[in-house]
């Protein structure tokens, strides 16, 4: 990692065995992905019950080139919330949704579709360079927003109105939208 990893507790006290958990599962994503850029990782008792006992939240962020992945809750956006009794099984399972969370991330950077994807055809109507979104007219004649990381590398400087597209589409926070673009005639 380009930073070093930053891990926080909050509500408990720093064990060297946590830390040291933490950064074994740390170093497995790091392995996984091949370059993290940075990783925090805080630990918070959210709740002392003498009969139903603690329940430890586990909240990682990772910084990945292009962007951070972030594994928790937070109230207005639908996120995994890991929170359970025991500190180890609530460590466990974060570090897992942020293994398959990379591994998404990985797929998206290589471009690899998933096989029940279907890409379908469209044609930018709207772009907004500043604001690094546009909307795509679809052959149904709906229209889908897009953002600019919808696209590899440098393709959104590339896009004009008027061009055809391909894409795959997802239901995002607010309706439907465009998971992933591409020029046609350009490979998927």
């Amino acid at each position: 990692m380009d930073k070093p990893l930053e891990i926080a507790f909050h509500s408990i006290q720093p064990s060297a065995q946590v830390e040291g958990e933490i950064r074994d599962h740390v170093e497995k994503l790091e392995h996984r992905f091949g370059h993290l850029i940075g990783c925090r990782v805080a630990v918070e008792l959210l709740h002392r019950q003498h009969k139903s006992g603690n329940i430890y939240d586990v909240h990682i962020e990772m910084q990945v080139p292009g962007g951070e992945l972030v594994v928790s809750r937070e109230p207005h956006r639908p996120r995994e919330k890991y929170a359970h009794p025991d500190l180890h099984v609530s460590l466990r399972e974060a570090f897992r949704a942020a293994e398959r969370q990379l591994t998404e991330y990985k797929r998206r950077l290589s471009g690899d579709v998933k096989p029940h994807e279907e890409a379908f055809f469209g044609q930018v109507s709207q772009l907004y360079p500043a604001e690094d979104h546009g909307f795509i007219l679809t052959n149904e004649g709906t229209q889908l927003y897009f953002h600019r990381n919808a696209l590899s590398e440098d393709d959104f400087d590339k896009l004009r109105v008027g061009d055809r597209v391909h894409f795959i589409p997802e239901d995002g926070d607010t309706g439907p939208m465009v998971h992933r673009l591409w020029l046609a005639g350009e490979p998927g």
